[in-house]
């Protein structure tokens, strides 16, 4: 008889009586769990990604919104329009007439009989806008003559001066200073809607080389253009500024206490220095 083959024992079950199962290959289950959890990572990136596409944009509605409406209430905020303040050059042919209310003053305070000088702007702030703009034409009620004396705005107790030739800003002295410091205010030589100021002794102020001076009339065109001027509208009420007849754009102002023609500026100083009153004659 052929001997029997003798077979290997089988192999001990395991702890929990759990036997393998010898008829599948070995890590297969690994597999497939592996498998299945990346697909399902797959999916579940897929799904965010489009929900996020989806989903309104939240930070763009929870940001503040910029309303039309101007009537925003207490603790709104707004932003307001910038200031229309600028250095632009009061405009006009004359600032003499009544429509304008700062020019209005101004007439009165220049050409009224009997009107006292206006009280000290000391302490009191210039507007910060540009100056009022003026209108053509004068006030046809106006004398043909008037004597007054210039009074400076940011200088109260000075006014202008004659001395030695030129006009300057004084302190009023004597008699004779007096008289030196009174004009009379006439319709302007090269334009009857502006004004020219005549000394005590028939000279016309004029400006030469940019500076203001007493001189006899030759009687040529240029002449009677450099000793007219014309009122603008002023940022202290009251007072205005006067433009040169030939060089618009240039206005009468002190500096150093010398009257002198000078391009306008926007500049607090440039306002106060070149800001006049007409007041009652020294003299």
């Amino acid at each position: 008889m052929p001997e029997a083959t003798p077979q290997p024992p089988p192999p001990p079950p395991w702890e929990n009586g759990w036997v393998p199962d010898t008829s599948r290959t070995p890590g297969t289950r690994r597999l497939w769990l592996a498998g299945t959890l990346a697909v399902a990572t797959v999916v579940a990136c897929v799904t965010a990604i489009a929900v996020g596409h989806n989903a309104p944009d939240k930070t763009s509605s929870a940001g503040p919104t910029v309303s039309a409406n101007t009537d925003n209430g207490p603790g709104l905020l707004s932003f307001a329009s910038p200031s229309a303040s600028d250095p632009t050059a009061p405009q006009g042919t004359s600032g003499m007439s009544a429509t304008s209310p700062t020019a209005s003053a101004s007439v009165t305070a220049a050409t009224a009989p009997g009107a006292g000088p206006k009280s000290s702007p000391s302490g009191t702030q210039p507007s910060k806008s540009a100056p009022a703009k003026g209108t053509s034409g004068g006030s046809g009620q106006q004398p043909d003559s008037v004597e007054k004396s210039v009074r400076s705005v940011n200088y109260p107790d000075r006014y202008w001066h004659v001395s030695d030739g030129l006009v300057k800003l004084d302190a009023p002295r004597g008699s004779e200073s007096r008289a030196d410091s009174t004009f009379t205010v006439v319709k302007g030589l090269a334009n009857s809607s502006c004004y020219s100021l005549r000394t005590s002794d028939g000279k016309y102020l004029r400006h030469r080389n940019f500076l203001l001076r007493a001189d006899a009339d030759d009687g040529s065109s240029l002449f009677r253009q450099d000793a007219t001027f014309c009122a603008r509208g002023s940022s202290y009420s009251g007072a205005v500024m006067l433009e040169s007849v030939n060089y618009p754009g240039r206005y009468l102002r002190h500096q150093d206490f010398q009257l002198k023609l000078d391009p306008y500026q926007g500049s607090d100083l440039y306002r106060a220095d070149s800001a006049f009153r007409f007041v009652d004659p020294l003299a």
